[in-house]
């Protein structure tokens, strides 16, 4: 196909192997699985405090303000558990996740 071919399928995939080691596919369906278990954890935790800062606003004992900090509050919780997706197990022995992605985008592959 040469180098449009490979270009064009490079576009539409949703995932590339940059190596010839196709085992690194499971690597990346345990990030794809935490990650979204973790986007759903942040989900439910901020819809949960939204509905009781709404319930408390609607019978009087919450202010404008106790919604705004509440909301942050959450933003900031949701942050930081997110954060837990830098620390997978998925990485070789003492590579961080920053020299991981370096490598991506340099195209050295999963």
């Amino acid at each position: 196909m040469g180098a449009l071919g490979s270009d064009a399928a490079i576009e539409a995939a949703d995932v590339v192997l940059m190596t010839d080691e196709p085992s690194k596919i499971v690597s990346a369906i345990r990030v794809a699985r935490k990650t979204r278990a973790i986007v759903w954890q942040n989900i439910l935790f901020a819809m949960g405090i939204k509905v009781v800062i709404l319930i408390l606003a609607a019978g009087g004992m919450a202010t404008m303000w106790e919604a705004v900090f509440g909301d942050v509050g959450v933003t900031l919780i949701a942050v930081l558990n997110s954060m837990r997706a830098m620390k997978l197990d998925f990485l070789p022995q003492g590579k961080r996740i920053e020299h991981h992605f370096a490598d991506l985008l340099a195209g050295k592959g999963l």
